[in-house]
């Protein structure tokens, strides 16, 4: 067994990947309409706190990405920042895509079919209007597209593309409304 650097925690994905990640890694994206409560800054510095309560108090070496977002919502809750008018989620409130089948799509072409092929995702599913738009495999996806066997530095290079593509996207779209942007 691999030893986890002491400023990391392990996050279990919905998928039941886990991934090693630091403070500095975790990355949320919570676009829309906040009425200018909540900044990149203050988002930033939430998830930290949240980071170093299951690390440092809790002394847990692993966490489900469930776990942490339900913690980061309570921390903003605690703030006077509330995410969700209702915080029980339909269906229709709730969209997903699959980021390791996109790119399965694109194979032959990789990156130059798979951004494109994203943003045309991205746009399908603000049609339905959801309150939050979920992006899964993202890890499988940036290894596909960097050609690695491994995760190493190639796929965390692609892997931030993805994210900040997708960041670039959705602020770009005029339909975005109260969407929040998640992708594990």
């Amino acid at each position: 067994m691999i030893a986890l650097q002491s400023d990391h925690l392990i996050f279990q994905l919905t998928n039941g990947e886990s991934i090693p990640c630091s403070v500095e890694m975790v990355s949320i994206e919570i676009a829309g309409n906040s009425e200018g409560m909540l900044d990149a800054e203050m988002l930033r510095h939430a998830a930290a706190s949240v980071f170093h309560y299951f690390k440092v108090e809790l002394e847990r070496e692993s966490v489900t990405v469930g776990e942490f977002a339900q913690a980061l919502e309570k921390v903003l809750h605690g703030l006077g920042l509330t995410l969700y008018a209702d915080q029980s989620a339909s269906e229709t409130e709730q969209r997903e895509s699959d980021l390791a089948h996109l790119a399965r799509e694109s194979a032959e072409n990789l990156e130059l079919f798979f951004f494109p092929r994203l943003r045309t995702e991205l746009r399908a599913q603000l049609r339905h209007a959801p309150r939050v738009l979920r992006f899964r495999g993202l890890r499988g996806c940036a290894k596909q597209l960097a050609g690695a066997q491994r995760w190493g530095p190639r796929c965390e290079k692609m892997s931030e593309r993805i994210v900040d593509y997708l960041r670039h996207c959705l602020t770009a779209e005029t339909e975005q409304n109260d969407c929040a942007l998640v992708v594990e």
